[in-house]
């Protein structure tokens, strides 16, 4: 749970270790080191920032968060588990910067990949369907509140769900 400097930190302090433990001949605590790095490469490239960039992003420091999620060298590389809360705050980040088409793509990306809860995952779609809504699209918008109501378990997301169908079904169809 450390950003980008701190792990590239922590990575000099294993190898640096495991160097003065192979300079004195001490091969088992070398190795032990040497893992212990390896883990600490495995993990900037499978959870990177996103634990720390979510503190931040639920307590709407959003340039923090961004700046953290701005550290991930390729999301394409990320856990499942990861992948999918990164795409969900990057979404909601470019949505507050008012980039809609941006918005939109990351959250198609976060609704592949599995998020904490249903309601989680009903967000995603719910925001989706909003997004249909701005561009006066029928059939996406209905399509994604469709999704969205099979997953959404509070009556807030139920109510949402209902105003957007509302909405979709006041458009002309195209």
């Amino acid at each position: 749970m450390y950003n980008a400097k701190g792990r590239y930190a922590l990575m000099a302090i294993f190898v640096i270790a495991a160097g003065v433990c192979l300079f004195y001949d001490e091969f088992q605590l070398a190795v032990i080191l040497g893992l212990m790095a390896g883990f600490v490469v495995w993990s900037h490239f499978k959870s990177s920032s996103i634990l720390i960039a979510s503190k931040y992003f639920k307590n709407g420091d959003y340039d923090k968060a961004e700046k953290l999620l701005a550290e991930v060298p390729n999301p394409d590389r990320l856990a499942k588990n990861r992948r999918g809360y990164y795409e969900f705050m990057i979404a909601n980040i470019a949505l507050k910067k008012e980039d809609y088409q941006a918005a939109e793509y990351h959250f198609q990306v976060a609704s592949r990949f599995p998020l904490g809860t249903k309601s989680d995952k009903s967000f995603v779609l719910i925001h989706l369907a909003n997004l249909a809504l701005r561009k006066k699209d029928k059939v996406r918008a209905l399509a994604y509140a469709d999704k969205a109501k099979d997953l959404a378990n509070t009556e807030r997301t139920k109510e949402i769900i209902n105003k957007i169908e509302k909405e979709a079904n006041s458009l002309p169809t195209n």
